[in-house]
């Protein structure tokens, strides 16, 4: 199971009392856990694992086939991106079956056919409605046993692969993060990348591809792991009588040879094509099934998920030295990396280095609080009750469940230890690996910066969306949801792209991120706690039509999201400091687009599309309309379009109808109803009266087009 930290957007509600944080909890007073597995598990003759999870409340399933192959896996071939090549080829045609057939099978049963591959794995998955179960299961398994690797398909397929190399190539985040893999390993497999090396790839010949399919896709390699609205006998039996024509066969022994220990710090600071540094901290850390990491997971959660995390408060809003900063705890079946990525300016990489490594020595030495904890075991669980949100979620959990630890209940087990962490552990693990010697410092610089330094549960059924109106004329749209206690509230006002011009092109974008920047009661520091201390986020997005505020929460706290939600809609401030900050943020994030060959082409392609229309316009704006804006810009903005008759609330989760719109009607009493915004714009010219350049030339040479 490997685990990340930063980007939980699913939240728990209080379960933890300060007393469980010294020992561990004897029970759990909100009655929120995480649900044991019901999985049914099989183990055919010829060694074919097959485990299924029923779940009735939606007719639906995912079908997955996991095979314990990846990158590391690969032997003499190793760095060749072998197990990647698969990926893209089993779907490509079998003894019986060409790929159009495949996908016409799949297609006719209303199914959606995917995969991916990882260090330790490739898991191919079909998700279908009910009655394309047994369709499903039909092709995989035919795909895992028969795939023919038509010729053909692959040559084309071997220019797919190689345009994604290059994809990557040019990608700032993306080689940041191969850097820093090849970096901190020297001896293991995890330097190498999944998808291989360029130009071990273009060595690589059909005929060894088709040997390493035969060598690893045999029956004792293979889970087929189903979740959703199945009969779990059935399954088994159309996956046994499937499977009995393929025997077991011998699996080669693969040596991995395992990472020493660093003994001292690596830095690698390279120039790039990028107009932003970006920095990369890692250090060593065990493997998932290692008691430390639940620790360990949870300190990165308490320094960089969230607004009210450490290294977001004190390294981008207080000293202003990160554009973007998160931290990482990656423990895949072998030793991991917990790390800290940051974008920033290149003149303040140092500077930000040092500050972040300063805050760590200040968990060595004082520790985190237990509200700070508090909030990163609330954040653990609401991340893994969301996995379980979808059939392919769940039969996800259950596949790397078993494929890493052989215990179906592993997410369990590890919640049950992370709620039994006490603030000694957080600051033990910090000491014993966040160290100087184990450290792997990583950068991506501008070109020529460098220079210039010298050195830079229960399945409830869903109901219909119900539809209100309050008083004021807002429009309220509630779901309710009751299999999982978890709630999304969101507020959406028509706007975006269509209201803006050339001079004030960004607005919306910047107005969405100011809003959380304060009220006239709760500063933007006390509203990232308040949300973040019950396990919750909140976050604003702005689009070609509109701009959104969401809250993701658990139900016993919706009053308090409620209230939050309101408080941002009605009171924001806009501080001009924190307008200041989002401003250079924005800015950063314009000239980062220019850096993206397909964001440029698709900025260009608006252009053409969209001629004298708003849509032209690029949902960031640009540098010299984002300088322009001002507070008043800003406040009248929101008070144009943040009107009752502009706008629609959203809830949908484990709540009452009735009583959210009790509380919103309360909430939102102030709100002026205003009117519709937008009812006049008028649509983009059609494609056929657009004039390229090639009909100016023909229109200039005296041709007539038709």
């Amino acid at each position: 199971m490997i685990r990340f930290a930063p980007g939980l957007a699913l939240i728990v509600a209080s379960m933890f009392s300060s007393a469980n944080l010294k020992a561990a909890p004897t029970d759990n007073s909100t009655g929120i856990t995480f649900p044991s597995s019901s999985a049914q598990k099989w183990f055919l003759p010829n060694g074919l694992t097959i485990v299924v999870q029923e779940d009735h409340s939606a007719p639906v399933a995912s079908v997955q086939a996991w095979c314990a192959t990846g990158s590391i896996d690969e032997d003499e071939h190793l760095g060749a991106g072998l197990s990647h090549i698969l990926e893209h080829m089993l779907f490509k045609g079998t003894k019986t079956r060409s790929t159009n057939v495949i996908a016409q099978k799949i297609q006719d049963v209303g199914g959606y056919i995917n995969a991916y591959t990882s260090f330790d794995r490739t898991v191919f998955w079909i998700d279908v409605p009910k009655d394309g179960i047994a369709t499903a299961l039909d092709v995989l398994a035919d795909a895992m046993m028969n795939s023919t690797l038509p010729p053909e398909e692959y040559q084309k397929e071997q220019e797919v692969i190689r345009r994604e190399f290059a994809m990557g190539l040019d990608d700032p985040d993306r080689v940041v993060g191969l850097r820093l893999f090849a970096t901190a390993y020297q001896r293991h497999p995890y330097r190498f990348p999944v998808i291989g090396e360029i130009e071990i790839y273009n060595q690589l010949t059909h005929e060894q591809v088709m040997q390493y399919y035969k060598t690893r896709y045999v029956p004792n390699n293979l889970t087929f792991v189903v979740a959703g609205d199945v009969d779990a006998e059935k399954v088994r039996q159309q996956l046994t009588e499937f499977f009995k024509a393929y025997p077991e066969k011998s699996l080669k022994p693969l040596f991995i040879p395992e990472e020493p220990p660093q003994l001292g710090r690596r830095e690698v600071h390279e120039e790039f094509a990028t107009e932003l540094t970006h920095l990369s901290l890692a250090w060593h850390i065990p493997e998932v099934t290692n008691p430390d990491v639940p620790a360990l997971d949870l300190l990165s959660s308490i320094l960089g998920d969230g607004r009210s995390s450490r290294l977001y408060r004190r390294v981008r809003e207080e000293a202003g030295l990160a554009y973007r900063i998160s931290a990482f705890s990656y423990t895949p079946g072998d030793p991991g990396l917990f790390g800290i990525d940051a974008t920033l300016d290149p003149k303040k990489r140092e500077a930000a280095e040092q500050l972040v490594l300063r805050i760590l020595d200040e968990v060595k030495q004082a520790g985190v609080t237990t509200e700070e904890l508090m909030k990163a075991k609330k954040i653990s669980l609401s991340h893994h009750l969301g996995a379980l949100t979808t059939m392919r979620g769940q039969a996800s959990d259950i596949g790397s469940n078993w494929l890493l630890t052989r215990n179906l209940n592993f997410s369990r087990d590890y919640l049950d230890a992370a709620q039994k962490v006490t603030l000694d552990d957080i600051k033990r693990v910090a000491a014993r690996y966040l160290t100087n010697e184990n450290l792997t410092v990583v950068s991506l610089n501008p070109k020529g910066s460098l220079l210039a330094k010298t050195e830079a549960a229960k399945p409830v059924g869903v109901g219909e969306v119900q539809k209100f109106e309050l008083s004021n004329g807002l429009r309220l749209l509630v779901r309710q949801d009751a299999r999982l206690p978890l709630v999304a509230i969101g507020a959406v006002f028509r706007s975006g792209l269509l209201a803006e011009t050339p001079q004030t092109n960004g607005i919306t974008r910047l107005m969405a991120k100011v809003l959380l920047k304060g009220t006239k009661t709760r500063t933007a520091e006390q509203i990232a706690n308040q949300i973040e201390a019950v396990g919750g986020s909140i976050s604003s997005e702005a689009g070609n039509n509109s701009f959104a505020v969401s809250l993701d929460i658990t139900k016993p706290d919706v009053k308090l999201g409620v209230e939050l939600l309101s408080d941002v809609l009605l009171n924001a401030t806009m501080p001009e400091e924190a307008i200041a900050r989002e401003k250079e943020v924005q800015i950063a994030a314009i000239k980062q687009d220019e850096e993206q060959l397909t964001t440029v082409a698709r900025n260009i392609l608006r252009q053409a599309l969209f001629t004298q229309h708003p849509y032209a316009l690029r949902a960031n704006g640009s540098v010299d309309s984002i300088q322009r804006l001002t507070r008043k810009d800003l406040l009248e903005f929101r008070d144009r379009y943040v009107v009752a008759k502009n706008g629609v609330i959203f809830v949908f989760g484990d709540v009452k109808a009735a009583e959210v719109k009790q509380l919103f009607e309360q909430a939102l009493a102030g709100m002026k109803p205003g009117t519709l915004a937008l009812t006049d714009v008028h649509p983009a010219a059609p494609l056929n009266k657009i004039e390229t350049v090639e009909s100016r030339k023909e229109k200039a040479q005296g041709v007539i087009m038709v």
